[in-house]
């Protein structure tokens, strides 16, 4: 198959906007919408597809090498596309502990799709971006690897999530989106005419760092109107507490929607205190981006 074409895959696009009941927002005055990111495609959903697609196709077939924790949506992703795609792909995982243990469901799926994963110790994941310790990896690659980021996420991958923003201009006045290394982030920033809201699922608070240069390499500068909430990363990446599994239940429950735990119910987890702490006038629509589904749904 021809990498630099990806329409055979019948991506779903732009992704549904579906307005929700939620007695939590409605009662303020304000209108929840759930932007379906995750109905793209069964295999790259929701901002994997956004980011990955420029990549692929600059890629042309090559072998991609990226990087990824042991829970990596993104790995996920990338190994289904060299499934589809018919390219080899390697993932480079966070861990060397994990190398001598059975794999967790999310690893298991990479390598059924043909990824070859190889795990590095802590420190090593930490310098992947020096030359020397990528140059190393490389040489353990197929000639010719293509590197894709952490999560995707690279000047193109920002540039491939505007479009999200674009789609939503003028059916919201709020966006709110789950962020882990930040380019779904930029890139909706600058397509949209709105407000932004990231949540971040992890600690540290340096994601608005990490968003800056990103729009800077992408666009020469700052796109849009886009703030960080801190307060809902549960602990920290792959963390869920109780409060959080509690809270996604309940959802699931009102809405029939099988909710992601470690992004999407943060960013609705999130979206729904701000809106109980009156933190959204009424009249506002706010639009929740599912960003990917469950393992098993």
């Amino acid at each position: 198959m021809n990498a630099l074409d990806l329409s055979h895959l019948r991506p779903r696009l732009p992704s549904p906007l579906e307005p929700v009941e939620d007695e939590r927002f409605t009662r303020r005055g304000l209108t929840l919408l759930l932007k379906r990111e995750d109905l793209i495609h069964p295999d790259l959903p929701g901002n994997k597809w956004r980011k990955l697609t420029l990549n692929l196709r600059e890629a042309a077939g090559r072998p991609v090498l990226t990087f990824g924790g042991a829970y990596s949506n993104h790995l996920r992703a990338t190994a289904a596309a060299g499934r589809l795609l018919g390219f080899p792909t390697v993932g480079v995982v966070r861990g060397d502990e994990l190398a001598g243990r059975p794999l967790n469901p999310s690893l298991a799926r990479c390598a059924a799709d043909g990824m070859r994963l190889e795990f590095v110790d802590r420190a090593t994941y930490r310098a992947k971006n020096d030359p020397a310790t990528l140059a190393a990896l490389l040489e353990r690659a197929p000639a010719r690897a293509y590197v894709v980021p952490e999560g995707g996420s690279n000047t193109l991958a920002v540039h491939g999530c505007v479009e999200l923003g674009r789609e939503l201009a003028g059916l919201a006045d709020v966006a709110a989106v789950a962020c882990g290394t930040g380019g779904t982030l930029a890139g909706l920033a600058a397509g949209f005419e709105g407000r932004i809201l990231g949540v971040p699922v992890l600690r540290g608070g340096f994601l608005g760092g990490e968003v800056r240069a990103l729009q800077e390499a992408a666009f020469g500068g700052p796109r849009g109107d886009w703030t960080l909430d801190e307060r809902f990363h549960g602990g920290g990446y792959a963390r869920v507490p109780p409060a959080l599994e509690a809270f996604a239940q309940d959802f699931e429950a009102r809405h029939g929607l099988a909710i992601e735990r470690l992004y999407v119910a943060k960013m609705l987890y999130g979206l729904t205190a701000l809106a109980e702490e009156g933190a959204f006038p009424a009249g506002t629509r706010l639009a929740a981006v599912i960003t990917g589904a469950p393992e098993a749904a």
